[in-house]
């Protein structure tokens, strides 16, 4: 039988993804990692490669939405308080780069600092 794996989520270091999966796993959902052992020995192209990937059987994806929404870090601003989506309200945002053009794939440190909405999709630049 032919198992269909699921993207839940992607992180940008190898350590960054340890505590999701060890909440899955003891959860009883098993977890698999593409990419770590590359980012572990290069950290350095975890953007080229678009980090470290967390997967799981598509037919534990709904369980493991729920856990991984249950736990995962959202955004906080300079005071350490949630960040508030202008449109929605929601406190549910995730720091989101475009990454678009060629000079921010090869420094995407240079690229501002934007986030976006968990709950409407809107992105938003608080800088500005």
């Amino acid at each position: 039988m032919e198992e269909k794996f699921f993207l839940l989520a992607s992180f940008e270091y190898a350590a960054d993804v340890q505590i999701i999966k060890g909440k899955l796993e003891s959860e009883g959902i098993p977890v698999f990692l593409r990419d770590e052992n590359t980012l572990n020995s290069d950290p350095l192209i975890s953007s080229a490669i678009g980090g470290v990937k967390l997967q799981v059987y598509s037919r534990d994806k709904e369980r493991a939405l729920e856990i991984y929404n249950e736990v995962r870090a959202y955004a906080v601003d300079e005071n350490g308080k949630p960040m508030v989506c202008p449109n929605c309200k929601a406190s549910k945002s995730e720091a989101y780069y475009k990454r678009n053009g060629i000079f921010y794939k090869l420094f995407p440190f240079f690229e501002k600092r934007k986030y976006k909405c968990l709950n409407c999709g809107i992105i938003t630049n608080p800088s500005s």
